[in-house]
């Protein structure tokens, strides 16, 4: 039997080359319902709303635990659509029909998008059609959000960053290790040079060489636990100091300029990068971390 309803589509506007928006933009288009017949309609309508969601499940002995949180940031409709009681100017005739809808994306601080492995934070179309009798006819489309990337409402991101250690070395070296790590600041842009100096003072009877890894943490929060993901992104290794040797080293990490966003500012997930710094001796010791 052919359907009354053959087909809803959502068509946006995009307002750049990347098709994304940020916190005030316009997200417009028009919605288009082709009907095979004459159709009446209950209700016809496009939402547009933001939300997070996290979910997973751990087991223990026979018992499996699930893990459920979620977050809801807007949720707004647009009507084509609203009165069952005017079955004239509510049936539709066969051909397609296009509504137009405009929505603003709220100035509030509201997290990018973002998908992972344990959680997601979606902002989406959703355009929905009901009839009477019927199962409700939907179609949904997803916006790419990405936040404002103003630094300064974050505290300490623009503040400079130290860490310093030292270590006495065993097994088959002697001597100790110590190193003195600086940043200038820990907030960064994409594509953005990230600058690391150190000190490394080697006492050890072997020689050393300085480590640096950039990588990614996601976590996921639900009913007081707490979900960590994490993944090596960059890896680049300094050039070697010799035993009994002091040096002043710099290295310049470049940030891809494709890498997702920080999120700080979700409840239930937090996407940050961090910066690891380490010496080189048979992984004997490692520095402690330095976030960025």
């Amino acid at each position: 039997m052919l359907s009354t309803i053959k087909k809803i589509e959502i068509t946006y506007n995009s307002i750049n080359a990347s098709n994304t928006f940020t916190n005030g933009d316009i997200v417009s288009g028009h919605v288009s319902v082709e009907v095979a017949k004459d159709c009446q309609i209950s209700s016809f309508y496009i939402k547009f709303k933001g939300k997070a969601d996290v979910l997973w499940s751990e087991r223990h002995g026979q018992t499996t635990h699930v893990y459920h949180s979620k977050d809801k940031y807007f949720s707004v409709r647009q009507y084509f659509i609203t009165d069952p009681n005017c079955k004239d100017s509510n049936v539709l005739p066969p051909g397609i029909h296009v509504y137009p809808f405009s929505f603003q994306f709220p100035l509030q601080n509201i997290p990018s998008s973002f998908k992972g492995e344990n959680g997601k934070i979606v902002y989406l179309l959703e355009a929905a059609l009901s009839r009477s009798m019927r199962m409700d006819s939907k179609e949904s489309t997803m916006i790419n959000f990405v936040g404002r990337g103003d630094l300064n409402p974050v505290p300490g991101l623009m503040e400079p960053q130290h860490e310093s250690k030292d270590k006495k070395m065993k097994l088959f070296t002697s001597g100790t290790v110590a190193m003195d790590v600086n940043l200038e600041k820990s907030g960064f842009f994409q594509g953005e040079g990230l600058k690391v100096k150190a000190f490394i003072k080697n006492d050890s009877s072997r020689e050393i060489k300085p480590k640096y890894c950039i990588y990614r943490k996601h976590s996921f929060f639900a009913s007081g636990k707490r979900k960590v993901h994490t993944k090596d992104l960059i890896k680049e290794v300094g050039r070697p100091i010799p035993p009994s040797a002091s040096e002043n080293v710099t290295q310049v990490i470049a940030i891809p300029q494709d890498v997702e966003p920080s999120i700080l500012n979700c409840s239930i997930i937090k996407v940050e990068h961090r910066l690891r710094v380490s010496i080189n001796i048979k992984r004997i010791w490692k520095a402690e971390e330095m976030h960025l």
